[in-house]
């Protein structure tokens, strides 16, 4: 889609967290009423005839466009965080870092087989977080699983989608 509001919205920080990251930072695409409707109206279209009935929003940055879009399609959110975040009984799902391991959680009661769930997240740069939260949720057994961010780097050598599936329906609004 790449709209040229939201691509001029877009802030780059270089060497941000360490020296040779192009950071892309969201955050000046939420602050603007006028980019984050672009943006909901972008991810409405893209969605509407999907019967989507849960959004699962991806700690932190997810929950933001992730609510919006609920609304507007009348499904449910659901919070993937860090464990030790959800207060009732939660379903893990561990992955692979660059340095290390790292676990993130839905609780068990969010999804049932009857859902059609769409994964939001704002950034994708090497897959790993969301594949982690697709094998989460897939163990739910929903209906359909659908994907989308808000960015996709690709001008970095990175090759997020090659994290997933040929087949797995992924969706973003901006590619950088």
């Amino acid at each position: 889609m790449n709209n040229k509001f939201l691509l001029d919205h877009l802030r780059c920080i270089p060497d941000f967290p360490q020296k040779g990251i192009n950071f892309r930072d969201v955050t000046t695409l939420f602050k603007d009423a006028e980019c984050m409707q672009i943006m909901l109206d972008e991810l409405y279209e893209l969605y509407k005839d999907k019967g989507v009935t849960k959004i699962v929003g991806i700690e932190s940055r997810g929950f933001v466009m992730a609510s919006a879009l609920a609304c507007k399609l009348d499904a449910g959110v659901v919070l993937c965080r860090k464990p030790g975040k959800l207060p009732a009984a939660t379903v893990q799902e561990s992955y692979e870092k660059e340095y290390g391991v790292d676990t993130i959680e839905i609780h068990q009661d969010s999804i049932d087989e009857n859902d059609i769930v769409l994964l939001h997240d704002d950034l994708l740069a090497t897959g790993g977080t969301m594949r982690a939260a697709y094998n989460l949720v897939s163990k739910f057994h929903p209906k359909k699983i659908y994907v989308n961010f808000l960015i996709e780097i690709t001008d970095e050598g990175l090759h997020g989608r090659d994290a997933f599936e040929k087949d797995t329906d992924i969706t973003t609004l901006i590619t950088v």
